[in-house]
């Protein structure tokens, strides 16, 4: 059987920053903490223009797990590119997963809008999961990302947790084991059955859109349950991972705003082994070529996009006459 899966991150998000190559994978990596945290203003014998502009960027981050942002404008724009995207490199999806929260709820809704209009594709629907929901950040959902204390070797959250972890209704942030339980079971219940289900006569093309941190952990749920070795996972010509050097395979480096991850599954059936065998085939990670020539909008990209507002093209369209 074989199953063609496509991880995909959220597009951008209003009071949230735009992720970007930099942003790589927050557990393994200290470039995403040295980010958070270079934003601490100077002090105040060098206040000036650059403090400024680092206490606004300091405002608009924030920590937004499982915080229900809904799209900006510039994010239906990629959720849009994205869907057409997919669609006409011959993506024809039986199954679309997402998370609950709008954000991805949204994206995932651009994806099956963009499919072909026949009778399959009208059938189609995002199924909704909270197993996909971001990391909680309990205490810190929604508060500007602290900077790091001067002379202090650990992060500004890190700091702050031992002066206010006692303090009434403080929630701490949601560990890695919990998260990673979270996709174990999404794996579980949704895509193995997939996978064992030889029912079918097409070929299974499911999407995935969740946000970056859980989908670490979704691919390495199913490293865990479907590579048994590094022998079985390959990366299709021209596909690496990380940013160079020698990366371990279970991370494959930072998301983009609707960058996504495409692999196949193939699992195979030998009378002369006890159990199927499975091989996984990385085909893009964090692929972004729908994002070409879509320039960053300053202002009203970044503002949270109106449902009831008309596309500007729709001002030019003529009107019909009887």
């Amino acid at each position: 059987m074989n199953l063609r899966i496509q991880w995909i991150s959220e597009a951008m998000a209003h009071g949230r920053y735009e992720k970007d190559d930099d942003m790589q994978d927050m557990e393994v990596t200290r470039k995403q903490k040295k980010r958070q945290e270079m934003y601490q203003p100077p002090p105040s014998h060098k206040l000036g223009k650059v403090a400024l502009t680092q206490r606004k960027t300091m405002q608009h981050l924030s920590s937004a797990g499982i915080r229900d942002s809904a799209l900006t404008v510039q994010g239906v724009l990629q959720a849009e590119r994205l869907g057409q995207f997919l669609t006409a490199s011959g993506s024809r999806y039986t199954h679309v997963f997402s998370s609950d929260l709008q954000r991805a709820a949204k994206t995932a809704e651009a994806l099956v809008l963009a499919q072909p209009r026949d009778n399959d594709s009208l059938a189609l629907t995002v199924q909704q999961e909270p197993k996909l929901r971001e990391q909680d950040f309990g205490f810190y959902e929604g508060k500007p990302f602290y900077a790091r204390q001067h002379m202090s070797k650990k992060s500004g959250k890190n700091g702050h947790r031992p002066e206010h972890q006692e303090d009434p209704g403080f929630q701490d942030v949601e560990s890695k084991e919990s998260m990673a339980a979270r996709t174990g079971a999404f794996v579980d219940e949704y895509l193995k059955p997939l996978l064992s289900d030889n029912s079918a006569e097409q070929k299974r093309v499911v999407a995935v859109v969740s946000h970056g941190i859980l989908l670490s952990h979704l691919w390495r749920s199913i490293l865990g349950m479907f590579a048994i070795n590094k022998s079985a996972v390959a990366l299709a010509p021209g596909v690496s991972i990380g940013n160079g050097g020698v990366t371990p395979l279970e991370y494959l480096g930072g998301w983009s705003n609707t960058g996504y991850l495409e692999l196949d599954i193939t699992m195979t059936s030998d009378k002369d082994e006890a159990s199927p065998t499975s091989k996984i085939l990385i085909k893009t990670v964090n692929g972004k070529d729908h994002l070409k020539g879509l320039k960053r909008t300053r202002g009203v990209g970044s503002s949270q996009y109106d449902e009831g507002q008309k596309k500007i093209e729709s001002f030019f369209k003529k009107t019909k006459t009887g």
